[in-house]
């Protein structure tokens, strides 16, 4: 397995993580649980982040501007 695979797993798994922790935070019946279901929920983010940045230097996720046009309609479903 190459290193862009490794990568790209890694990024996977931590958006699952990520997703797991915000569902975590919504349905927590406590605050001490809330609490800490979003401190792993941010932490989990960073780590997401960091992986993201590394993969973005090396050209293994790139993304591209989304047209102002469609950010506009976006926005304007969510009512903001």
């Amino acid at each position: 397995m190459d290193d862009r695979t490794i990568m790209e797993n890694l990024l996977n798994t931590a958006k699952g993580v990520c997703d797991l922790y915000m569902h975590g935070t919504i349905e927590s019946p406590t605050q001490n649980v809330h609490q800490a279901f979003d401190t792993a929920l941010n932490d989990s983010l960073c780590i997401q982040d960091s992986i993201y940045k590394k993969m973005s230097a090396k050209g293994w996720y790139t993304t591209e501007q989304a047209e102002q046009q469609k950010v506009t309609k976006v926005k304007n479903l969510a009512g903001m």
